[in-house]
């Protein structure tokens, strides 16, 4: 399994990075995303990736620099691609209905379209491991937007390997065993040591990076004060275009 980060940046676009956007590919040439912010489709056409093989989209959250761009990517399938696979849209309670809102609410008309393909969705919640484009997926509260979820982060297993995705949260416990021996994790890291009561400050994730034990760390969704911070860390931080290979 390898991980293309399209997108590391924040809501803003701050250090003129693409919102949160991750593209997944398996052994076996099956790829799908992980969110899908409003900044995506330019992300997955600057990459020159085929977005018809993509399976499925899985979402942690409904805000729009992770959600955003799912009205786009449904209209570029039915009118520049032409797909004609099925595609699975994934993500925590009400996916369904928030995707209808979403489309109508950037195209009026586009919920209800006749189209080549059927969107299929499967609602992901902690406690009830599911199954993505041949992924095993197991969900785990986190601390964000009640407004825009459940929020959730993800461990995603497949070719025996194992990635852990944050999505946007603040500090909570759900992260030690979101992160137990996978081999990445991807946690967001928003601030330096501004605290808010809905993103991480490194300050605050360093205190607890002991708990965290994944095999490899990496920051993402970073604001402009993490991007300008010269500071040498213990960890990694995320750029656009950055491959995980695993």
């Amino acid at each position: 399994m390898n991980i293309t980060v399209l997108g590391s940046g924040d809501a803003f676009g701050s250090g003129g990075r693409f919102s949160t956007c991750l593209y997944l590919t398996a052994d076996d040439g099956t790829t799908m995303l992980v969110d899908c912010a409003a900044t995506s489709m330019p992300a997955l056409n600057r990459a020159g990736i085929d977005r018809n093989a993509i399976s499925a989209i899985l979402f942690t959250h409904f805000h729009g620099d992770h959600f955003g761009g799912l009205p786009f990517f449904v209209l570029d399938a039915q009118f520049v691609t032409r797909r004609r696979a099925p595609l699975t849209i994934a993500g925590p309670k009400g996916v369904e209905e928030r995707a209808h809102i979403a489309l109508e609410a950037a195209f009026p008309g586009s919920s209800g379209a006749k189209r080549a393909f059927d969107m299929q969705f499967i609602e992901i919640a902690p406690g009830a491991p599911a199954e993505v484009a041949g992924a095993g997926v197991s969900a785990f509260a986190m601390i964000h937007d009640d407004r825009a979820g459940p929020c959730l982060g993800y461990r995603i297993a497949r070719d025996n390997r194992v990635f852990a995705y944050s999505g946007d949260t603040s500090w909570t416990d759900q992260l030690i065993p979101l992160s137990r021996e996978a081999d990445v994790l991807l946690v967001e890291c928003y601030t330096v040591d501004r605290k808010l009561p809905n993103h991480l400050d490194y300050r605050t994730l360093s205190a607890h990076l002991s708990e965290l034990a994944a095999k490899r760390i990496i920051l993402t969704h970073m604001g402009s004060s993490m991007l300008e911070w010269a500071e040498d860390l213990p960890v990694e931080r995320a750029f656009d275009g950055l491959v995980i290979a695993l």
